[in-house]
C-alpha cells in the first residue's frame, strides 16, 4: 500500500499545481512510482486520455513530470464552466451532465465513495500519491460538503503540506488565517509550510519565518525562490500574466484572440520555444495589428464566443486581418467560429438557436449532445502528427480542402477528414489540439510564413516539445531540492513527527 501526501495553497495561483509536479519528479528520481491526484479541478483546459477519456491538464503535467501516462482517475472530477452560473461535470473521464453551483453542491456528498475507491485503486498501485488541493482549504462557507482539500484529506489520511504565494504580499497573513480558520481536526493535519516565489535575501525572511512557526506551531520546511521556467499552467489566473505585447526583436508575431470562454489555451505553449517567434494574446481594446498569424482558440460555449468577438468588435478586426492576406487558425471552437453558421437546435451549449459565423471558411457547425473525446493520429501533408479531440459540434466542410487525414483514434485504426483550409490556404481550421505540440510540422508552417514574409526559412527544428518539457520539470526538481527540507517532507509522508 502506497504513502500520501497533500498540497494545499492559501489561494489559488500559489503554486500547487506545479510543487506537486515538482514532488512527483523528485519522487521519481528517487526510485518511487508515483502519481499525482487532484480530486476536484475546476478549468477549461482539459486533455484526452489514450482510452478516450477527459481530464484536467494540470493533472497532465504533474504526470508528465512523474514519468507516466496520464490516468483520468488522477482527476475523478473535472467541472468546466459553460456559463457564470453552471459547469459540465465530468467523472472519471466521461460527462455526467451540467449543474449549477448549488445544484453540484448537494450532489458531492455521492461523489464521495466513487472518488474514494478511485483514491484506494491508485494507492494499491503506487508507492506514493501526491496530492493537489482546490483554492484554499479555508473556504469555509463550502467546508461542510468538501471534496476537494481537508475532505479529500481526511478520505486520504493525508498528512497536508501549506504553500502560500509571497509575491503577491501579505504571505504570514494567509498562512496564519488560513491555518485558524479550519476546524482543529482539520489543523493538525497541516504539518509543514512552504513558501513560494520568494525574491531577495533569505536573511531578512528569517524573523518571520520563526514567528510564524511559533504562532502555527507548524514548521516551515521550504522557501523555494522565484524562477522563471516554461511550464504549462492550466489556471485561469495564468491568462493574467500571458504577453499581450509584440516582441519586435523577433521574426514572427503570432498573436491569439483571448475569448471570453477560451478553453486549452495550452495549445500555443510549444510555439513559445520557437526561437523566432514572439506569442502574444489580444483581448477587447488591446490593439491587434497586423499578425503574421491570427489564432482562435477553443472556446467552452462557442455561440457565446460567436457574440462576444461580434460585440467586442473583435470579429471587424479579424475580417480586417483577413483581408490584409494573414494567415488565419482556428481550433476545435476557433474552428467553428470561423465557418459561415453555428446551429444549436437541442440548446447544448446556448439558448442561441444558430448564428452566423465569421463567415471566413465555407462550413457549417451542429451541436450535439454526445461529446467527442479522442486522441488521434492524423497526417498532414507528409507529416504524421498527434493530437486530441474534445469537442460537442459536428461541422460540415464545403471548402475544396481538408486540413488533415486522421488515421488512428483512440489506438483503433480510423480514416476520415478533419478540418478545413480556404482556396487560397490563408484560413486554416482543425478540431487537433495539441497539433503545434508537433516540431517538424510546426517548423514547416513557420517557414511557410517566412518564407511569405520576405524571411529565410530556418532549417533546424526545435527540440521534441516533450523532451524540452522534461528539461524543465528536471530544472524544477533540481530548484525545489535545493529550497526544502526534503528529509524533513519524508518523515511527514511516513507520518513522523516533525519539530518545530
Amino acid at each position: 500500500m502506497g504513502k500520501s501526501l497533500m498540497i494545499q495553497g492559501t489561494a489559488s495561483d500559489s503554486g500547487k499545481s506545479i510543487l506537486v509536479a515538482a514532488l512527483c519528479r523528485i519522487f521519481r528520481q528517487d526510485g518511487l512510482n508515483v502519481m499525482p491526484f487532484k480530486s476536484q479541478n475546476m478549468a477549461l483546459n482539459s486533455y484526452i486520455t489514450l482510452d478516450g477519456k477527459e481530464m484536467g491538464r494540470a493533472q497532465v503535467f504533474q504526470a508528465e513530470a512523474a514519468g507516466i501516462e496520464p490516468d483520468a482517475r488522477m482527476n475523478p472530477v473535472l467541472l468546466k464552466p459553460t456559463s457564470d452560473r453552471k459547469s459540465q461535470v465530468i467523472f472519471n473521464g466521461k460527462v455526467l451532465c451540467d449543474m449549477d453551483a448549488v445544484e453540484y453542491h448537494e450532489y458531492k456528498p455521492q461523489l464521495i465513495e466513487k472518488i474514494s475507491d478511485l483514491y484506494q485503486e491508485l494507492l494499491e498501485e503506487n508507492d506514493v500519491i501526491v496530492l493537489e488541493g482546490a483554492g484554499s482549504p479555508a473556504e469555509i462557507n463550502l467546508n461542510s460538503r468538501d471534496i476537494a482539500n481537508m475532505g479529500m484529506a481526511k478520505i486520504a489520511d493525508a498528512p497536508v503540506l501549506l504553500v502560500a504565494d509571497i509575491d503577491k504580499g501579505g504571505v504570514f497573513a494567509s498562512i496564519y488565517g488560513t491555518i485558524h480558520l479550519l476546524e482543529p481536526e482539520e489543523r493538525v493535519r497541516i504539518k509543514g509550510i512552504i513558501i513560494n516565489k520568494f525574491r531577495g535575501d533569505i536573511a531578512l525572511l528569517d524573523p518571520g519565518l520563526k514567528m510564524i512557526e511559533d504562532l502555527t506551531d507548524v514548521p516551515v520546511v521550504g522557501v523555494i525562490p522565484y524562477a522563471q521556467l516554461n511550464i504549462e499552467d492550466e489556471d485561469s489566473v495564468a491568462l493574467s500574466k500571458v504577453s499581450r505585447m509584440y516582441n519586435t526583436q523577433k521574426d514572427l508575431d503570432i498573436a491569439v484572440i483571448g475569448l471570453s470562454k477560451m478553453s486549452n489555451f495550452t495549445d500555443f505553449k510549444s510555439l513559445e520555444i520557437e526561437p523566432d517567434v514572439s506569442v502574444r494574446y489580444v483581448f477587447p481594446n488591446d490593439q491587434l495589428g497586423s499578425p503574421d498569424i491570427l489564432i482562435l482558440p477553443g472556446s467552452k460555449n462557442t455561440l457565446e464566443d460567436c457574440l462576444y468577438l461580434k460585440q467586442s468588435g473583435l470579429a471587424k478586426e479579424i475580417e480586417r486581418v483577413r483581408n490584409e492576406g494573414k494567415m488565419i487558425f482556428g481550433i476545435c471552437g476557433g474552428f467553428q467560429l470561423l465557418g459561415k453558421k453555428l446551429h444549436d437546435p437541442h440548446h447544448v451549449e446556448s439558448t442561441h438557436g444558430s448564428l452566423e459565423g465569421l463567415g471566413l471558411l465555407d462550413t457549417e457547425t451542429y451541436f450535439e449532445a454526445e461529446k467527442t473525446t479522442t486522441r488521434v493520429e492524423a497526417i498532414i501533408g507528409e507529416e504524421t502528427i498527434s493530437g486530441y479531440e474534445i469537442h460537442m459540434g459536428r461541422s460540415e466542410n464545403h471548402e475544396q480542402q481538408y486540413f488533415a487525414q486522421i488515421i488512428s483514434a483512440n489506438g483503433k485504426a480510423l480514416l476520415k477528414e478533419d478540418g478545413a483550409v480556404s482556396s487560397d490556404k490563408k484560413v486554416i481550421g482543425t478540431y487537433l489540439h495539441g497539433v503545434f505540440d508537433n516540431s517538424a510540422w510546426r517548423r514547416q508552417l513557420l517557414n511557410q510564413v517566412r518564407i511569405e514574409k520576405g524571411l529565410t526559412p530556418i532549417d533546424q527544428i526545435a527540440l521534441p516539445y516533450h523532451e524540452y518539457k522534461n528539461q524543465q520539470y528536471d530544472k524544477l526538481a533540481n530548484l525545489v531540492r535545493e529550497n526544502v527540507d526534503l528529509e524533513k517532507i519524508y518523515q511527514i509522508m511516513n507520518h513522523e513527527e516533525v519539530s518545530v
